[in-house]
């Protein structure tokens, strides 16, 4: 249940019209309303505060609400073609993986909605102002032109502050800020510091069978409660083989199951029920999310480095940026235990002295996986720059440095032999070739330490 509020405020987040569609449904209701409060108390207003509102007629009235309904519709627009325009800017410079950090953009949201919130307001209100004209005589709901007048003014400054918003969003910095920010929140929801030590993988009993995906997709996140009680109530073991942010094809096997102990093999009815439920409980979408996906935003930013690197923007300073971002992230991880998660069934210790059985394994990315992710297309890339090969270099020194226990040194060693062939296979000059050598050198010599 937890995961699937996780996704579905994720889902929420990311579109653009929730918080608009909210502040229209709001000044709808407040722009019928207020009017009526007017129509109850104007006439009871003390001058002081009388003094504050609206004075003008019910023509000035009407002009000044036409005016904000007609300037606001404008503005809205223009903001909708600035959002726009900075989207494809990010999609073409940057990577189309990066689109979701502008659409979940809480300060957007709120500018749209502050704008739509206005126009709609006033023009509700311009139905209830009479003129001499009216049956019923003039009336002009002072206090509800002041407010559409104050939120007039208030989007106005909206607009002024939308606009430097945008200019430090498009920043390629700010967007590496932000990813970083949304994947270590990721790092800590999936792998959270000073969790113990995973359980042993149980071997698959002889009579497994493979669980073949019901759909086609993203596999975006897991519903760990309902997989973990699905396991309990056949009595199986359920392993999902494809990690969040993998490629989901209909008809085609992503998890396996057997049953535990002495139970036996499960009969196709069992198999079939097992294999129901445990696509309900996996979620898929046409994109990759952070919900549950660790290795999203190590690739959000590997694709920020990859079109950095490449002839047509040819920016390396970028791309060592990101190698920054990659080398913390990774330092993060060394202690965190990443790898596959072992779910226990804590109701039953039969078979676990320590808990219980695992009844559940959770494919997720380890150390080996995300350090070959964020290192291999910036070295086939960017060797043949002295200041890229240099900062990969520096990013292993960095993790080894962080990796204590020395659990990743084999690890690092290969990646660090990779980088060495391709420095040697690179066209530099002699001195750079000889200083970036000289630092991979050191770098072998402290992982052998």
């Amino acid at each position: 249940m937890k995961r699937r509020s996780e996704r579905i405020g994720d889902a929420l987040r990311t579109q653009l019209w929730p918080v608009p569609a909210v502040a229209v449904v709001l000044s709808v209701v407040l722009g019928i309303l207020l009017p009526r409060l007017d129509s109850a108390v104007d006439d009871d207003l003390p001058p002081t505060v009388t003094a504050l509102l609206f004075g003008g007629g019910p023509e000035a009235a009407r002009s000044v609400l036409e005016a904000i309904s007609g300037s606001l519709i404008t503005v809205t627009s223009l903001t909708f073609s600035l959002t726009v325009v900075t989207l494809q800017l990010a999609s073409s410079q940057f990577s189309p993986r990066l689109l979701r950090t502008f659409t979940r953009d809480r300060f957007v949201h709120v500018t749209l909605a502050l704008f739509l919130a206005t126009f709609v307001f006033a023009l509700t209100v311009l139905r209830s102002v009479r003129t001499q004209q009216d049956e019923d005589g003039p009336f002009v709901p002072e206090i509800s032109v002041t407010v559409s007048f104050v939120l007039s003014l208030a989007s106005v400054m909206g607009l002024v502050l939308f606009l430097a918003h945008l200019t430090r969003e498009i920043r390629v910095e700010t967007m590496m800020r932000n990813v970083h920010e949304e994947t270590k929140i990721t790092i800590d929801r999936i792998f959270p510091a000073g969790a113990p030590p995973q359980p042993q993988e149980p071997e698959p009993g002889p009579g497994s069978i493979p669980i073949v995906s019901a759909r086609s997709g993203f596999l975006t996140s897991i519903d760990e409660d309902a997989l973990l009680q699905t396991a309990r109530e056949t009595g199986a073991v359920v392993k999902i083989d494809r990690e969040p942010g993998s490629s989901l094809i209909e008809g085609v096997p992503f998890a396996r199951a057997w049953k535990t102990g002495s139970g036996g093999a499960l009969s196709a009815e069992e198999a079939a029920e097992l294999g129901k439920l445990v696509n309900e409980a996996v979620a898929t979408g046409f994109e990759r999310t952070n919900v549950q996906d660790v290795a999203f935003g190590f690739r959000q930013l590997v694709d920020v480095a990859a079109r950095a690197l490449s002839p047509g923007i040819n920016d390396p300073t970028t791309a060592i940026h990101v190698l920054g971002h990659l080398s913390s992230l990774l330092c993060c991880l060394v202690d965190r235990n990443p790898g596959p998660r072992m779910m226990i069934d804590k109701d039953n210790d039969r078979d676990n002295d320590d808990g219980g059985p695992v009844r559940v394994v959770l494919a997720l990315p380890d150390i080996e996986e995300l350090l070959d992710l964020a290192v291999t297309q910036p070295r086939l890339y960017g060797a043949k720059d002295p200041m890229v090969a240099a900062r990969l270099v520096e990013l292993l020194r960095e993790v080894a440095w962080c990796d204590k226990d020395r659990r990743y040194r084999g690890t690092l060693a290969l990646q660090l032999e990779q980088l060495r062939s391709a420095i040697e296979a690179a066209s530099l000059e002699q001195a750079e070739r000889t200083r970036l050598m000289q630092a991979a050198n050191e770098t072998a010599a402290l992982l052998a330490n």
